[in-house]
């Protein structure tokens, strides 16, 4: 009788701990993303290299920040021909060991391809089955050569914000990626983005492998855009020569008129519960697969009004910590930067991190 209680006891330990290497290693809460350095930049040699450095990685821990974003292109890290750009793999390895030194985890985002834009019209991924396998060839070289790190310290986001005219073009793609991955490295963290700029609203259309629990839900969110991108060069509001308020209607009445075209979306009235409401669409999605929820992009642009802006990232996180969503604000030192020609933004730090 002692001895089956015992085999029992044993039993039971086993389950324990077979249940519990299924929880997800990498475990994140607040991070940011490192712009326009492997991505976005036509900056290459010692100006890149200046860019980005150790005394950053620092800085950003320093701060109380948990992990970062590192956006690559694919024009950045390999030719034409599919080499690996030297230069490029050695500046994302360097990023990756200043981590490692400071405590940090990292998320690997293959940002844009050479047949996927997020803003360009013509995305040969979504037609042509040899992008589509040199997008899966990207990443089997991105993990020969990204392996070698801890699945608690490094996880991989196969693309950043597609865009397809049909989500099932996209869930077959993303899904044949993780597959790709998953031959390679079976316990790393892969982040699944939905259709459409990665939009809260198209989580739903997302389709995730089942019993996989090294998976987070990614999303983007940068709503109300009047807000987030207020006069963004960009983008046509551009033209927008009227504040914006947040919370509360987005432009005042006696401004409308002069707002043109932004006048519908002026009128709209925005707070911390309208933005809940977006959150619990990916909330409710999160819970159908039992999954972490990350939001791997938010922000506001540095020119928006500084107030409103402050207590538009405010309410943000409080909506991040109350739902246990990670995140990564957009940016370090771009236009939405946590720094600004040299000088940190004390109170958006404080905001975004909760001091």
């Amino acid at each position: 009788m002692k001895k089956f209680f015992l085999l029992a006891i044993l039993a039971v330990s086993m389950l324990v701990l077979s249940c519990g290497s299924k929880k997800n290693s990498f475990e994140i809460k607040n991070g940011v993303n490192i712009s326009h350095w492997l991505s976005q930049s036509e900056q290459r040699g010692e100006r890149r290299k200046a860019y980005f450095t150790r005394d950053d990685v620092q800085f950003i821990a320093g701060l109380g920040y948990d992990h970062i974003r590192i956006p690559i292109d694919e024009v950045q890290m390999f030719t034409e021909s599919g080499q690996k750009e030297p230069e490029a793999f050695t500046l994302l390895h360097n990023a990756l060991g200043w981590c490692q030194e400071f405590n940090l985890r990292a998320v690997v985002d293959l940002h844009i391809l050479r047949t996927h834009h997020f803003n360009e019209g013509e995305k040969p991924l979504f037609t042509d089955p040899k992008a589509q396998e040199q997008f899966y060839e990207c990443w089997r070289k991105l993990s020969g050569e990204l392996k070698k790190y801890s699945v608690d310290k490094v996880a991989y986001e196969p693309m950043n914000e597609p865009v397809a005219d049909d989500p099932e073009t996209w869930n077959v793609i993303l899904n044949r990626c993780v597959e790709v991955i998953r031959a390679l490295e079976p316990r790393r963290t892969i982040l699944m983005g939905s259709n459409r700029w990665q939009s809260f609203s198209t989580v739903k259309d997302l389709r995730i492998p089942e019993n996989d629990p090294n998976i987070l839900i990614s999303f983007h969110y940068y709503e109300p855009f009047l807000l987030t991108h207020y006069k963004a060069s960009w983008t046509n509001t551009r033209d927008l020569a009227v504040p914006v308020h947040y919370p509360g209607q987005l432009i005042a009445p006696e401004d409308l008129d002069a707002a043109g075209n932004h006048a519908r979306a002026g009128r709209r009235n925005w707070n911390i519960g309208e933005i809940e409401k977006d959150f619990l669409q990916v909330l409710e999605v999160a819970k159908k697969y039992k999954l972490p929820v990350y939001c791997g992009e938010y922000g506001c642009i540095s020119g928006a009004p500084k107030e409103d802006r402050i207590r538009w990232y405010k309410d943000m996180c409080t909506l991040f910590d109350r739902h246990g969503i990670g995140r990564s604000n957009w940016d370090y030192k771009g236009g939405f930067g946590i720094v600004v020609r040299g000088e940190p933004q004390t109170e958006m730090i404080n905001a975004i991190l909760g001091k």
